[in-house]
């Protein structure tokens, strides 16, 4: 069959298969030529598995192969997963990049915290705007998320229209911003949809998510019922959870003292854009240690367990302004996320082992997610009937959930889509037509590179087994001119029957020279390779593990 003149392809670059990091783009026109735009330019962050990693993020190589075809990068909403990449990867684009006011706002801000980050003069949108991009006629329609100004893009081409939902949830009483417009949304539908690129984050879960103000009367409730000072840890974008924090404090007789520069820089935004209007000030955390401890609500950062926010400081008594103690309370108003377990655990005992109380969403209604569980999106599937859905941003589980789901939503075809899979959405039925490059990047203190590259696969191993140095000396007649000189890293000092592993290296190097005839000791390589062999062999014979080894082997 041969390929259309023209056709419409999606193809995303990062969080299909996984969560954060979501980069999509959508082409557009004839295959050898198409028009391109890119939705999103996320992180996500380094785990243990990643050791001195702070950002993981897409590899664009095939953007940078199409960007004089590229009309730009649409910022759907100002979470790190969305646009936490734009600082490293936009120099090799250089392309416009469009903005919500909250978004810009809070890039410029940032930029100022950053290293040598670059300049970006975004474009800014507004909600519920149309406008060409390119060749892309894109409206943004207004939904909801934990955070201001959230969107929904709608694409319409000659192929059809494409709804991309961004990350979204129906909440009616968002308390900060506008809420999802539902009407416009059901009008959209009406118009006719090709396809739905659509949120899968709790896609395995039933119900209805709660609203932002049901989490706003729980907190007040919470801190209300507190006796000793309440620290309250959330994520720092979330302005709705900040207003309602603030309220809770003025309507219980307390005052809020921010502690942590992410927050800070958030409320600062927020500020300026009207989002914390008729609210009192906020107190610099110096006022911390001067209010009376029933007089004061502390909000901290650090709700994912990072060792350098707030939060871990003041659990592990190294923070200069902010102590807790027995009768004080935590309030979690946050869920962690899936890999951060470790840290917030750490935090939490800290917190219980001075006598400090911690409250999660499972004691009380304190947080609600952004985005939507099942009913919700049954509702948005009833509304829009797409005849084309496209699962992203979630792990093989939840896309596999919100493809049954679409499915018994009477959707037509479900498209499985993976990072790096071109899939054509028109003319036609959907399919897969093309597999491009689609690894990650690593930010590694200064330096952006492939994993590979970076150094982190050898950091990992040595984390594991450690690792050896030996330099060996040859003379003119390829013997041992000195005993080979082994150093060894992160390995034990002994093996079970008390031999020294240092010794036992030596002697597996020195068995290794003898072994290979002296003419053949003339090719340095192969030398170096069967010490390599031999040090590795001895110490997994002795310890299980096989440690990195470099060797050199010089001449005299």
């Amino acid at each position: 069959m041969n390929a259309p003149v023209q056709d419409l392809v999606f193809l995303p670059l990062g969080g299909v298969g996984e969560i954060g990091m979501n980069l999509a783009l959508y082409g557009m026109g004839p295959p050898r030529s198409r028009k391109w735009l890119m939705v999103d330019c996320g992180v996500s962050f380094g785990g243990d598995d990643m050791p001195g990693v702070d950002l993981i993020m897409p590899d664009i190589r095939f953007v940078e192969g199409i960007k004089d075809n590229l009309a730009g990068i649409i910022i759907t909403h100002a979470h790190e997963d969305h646009y936490g990449a734009l600082y490293d990867l936009w120099p090799r684009l250089g392309v416009p990049v469009y903005m919500s006011p909250f978004a810009s706002a809070l890039h410029v801000a940032k930029r100022v915290m950053e290293y040598n980050a670059p300049k970006i003069e975004a474009e800014v949108f507004r909600q519920g705007e149309r406008r060409m991009i390119g060749d892309f006629d894109v409206e943004f329609v207004p939904v909801s998320h934990s955070l201001p100004e959230p969107n929904a893009l709608v694409l319409r081409t000659p192929f059809g229209t494409v709804l991309h939902t961004g990350d979204w949830k129906i909440d009616n009483d968002p308390l900060v911003g506008r809420p999802i417009d539902l009407d416009r949304l059901a009008e959209i539908g009406e118009e006719g949809v090709l396809a739905m690129v659509c949120d899968s984050t709790n896609a395995t879960r039933e119900g209805t998510s709660p609203s932002e103000g049901e989490v706003a009367v729980g907190l007040r409730e919470v801190i209300a019922a507190a006796e000793g000072r309440v620290a309250v840890t959330i994520f720092a974008s979330n302005v709705a959870r900040i207003r309602a924090v603030a309220l809770a404090a003025a309507e219980t007789g307390r005052e809020v003292v921010v502690v942590g520069r992410a927050i800070r820089r958030v409320i600062d935004v927020a500020g300026e854009l009207g989002y914390l209007d008729d609210l009192p000030a906020f107190r610099e955390e110096e006022a911390y240690g001067y209010l009376p401890p029933e007089k004061v609500v502390a909000l901290v950062t650090g709700s994912q367990g990072e060792s350098r926010a707030a939060l871990a400081k003041i659990a592990f008594g190294e923070h200069r302004n902010v102590t807790l103690s027995k009768g004080d309370a935590v309030i979690f108003s946050s869920r962690t996320i899936p890999g951060n377990e470790k840290g917030v655990g750490a935090i939490k005992n800290a917190l219980a082992d001075q006598g400090v109380r911690i409250i999660t969403d499972s004691d009380a209604l304190i947080h609600t997610s952004g985005h939507p569980r099942r009913e919700e999106m049954r509702r948005l599937y009833g509304m829009i009937k797409p005849r084309i859905s496209v699962p992203v941003h979630g792990e093989p589980l939840h896309l596999a959930a919100h493809a049954e789901l679409a499915r018994s939503s009477g959707v037509e075809q479900v498209v499985s889509a993976r990072n790096g899979r071109m899939v054509r959405l028109a003319p036609g039925d959907p399919v897969l037509i093309d597999k491009v490059g689609a690894g990650i990047l690593v930010k590694d203190g200064y330096l952006l590179a492939p994993p590979e590259a970076s150094g982190v696969l050898e950091r990992r191993k040595v984390g594991y087994a450690g690792a050896m140095s030996i330099v060996v000396i040859l003379d003119g007649q390829s013997d041992l001119a000195d005993e080979p000189v082994v150093t060894l890293f992160g390995l034990p000092d002994a093996d079970a029957e008390g031999r020294l592993f240092q010794g036992l290296v030596e002697q597996a190097v020195e068995g290794a020279i003898l072994s290979i005839p002296k003419p053949r000791r003339r090719d340095e390589g192969l030398v170096a390779e069967a010490v390599r062999r031999a040090a590795r062999a001895r110490v997994n014979e002795k310890w299980g593990k096989k440690p990195l080894c470099e060797v050199v082997v010089t001449r005299i």
